[in-house]
């Protein structure tokens, strides 16, 4: 429990370490828009939608299969009835 604690600790108040280049890449972003270089800003942002909605297309896809999947899937009979079924062969 102590071990779970820790690990959570880190991973939800030590990451703000990771928000480290953001000021870098909109330095660059203002240098080139004030350049009237507006490609360079334009590709960043559809990088960066491209990285946020990626997760999200890859779980919709497998979530679709998965229900597409089960529902060809015959129903699987219960333990109990497959019993009563095996002790009444009626």
């Amino acid at each position: 429990m102590k071990r779970t604690f820790l690990l959570f600790f880190f991973q939800v108040f030590l990451i703000v370490k990771s928000f480290g280049q953001c000021a870098m890449c909109r330095t660059q972003i203002v240098n080139n828009v004030s350049h009237g270089e507006t490609n360079f800003a334009a590709s960043l942002n559809q990088g960066i939608m491209f990285l946020f909605f990626m997760p999200y297309l890859l779980v919709g896809a497998v979530a679709f299969l998965w229900f597409k999947y089960s529902k060809n899937q015959p129903k699987r009979e219960s333990i109990q009835s497959r019993l009563r079924r095996s002790a009444n062969p009626n």
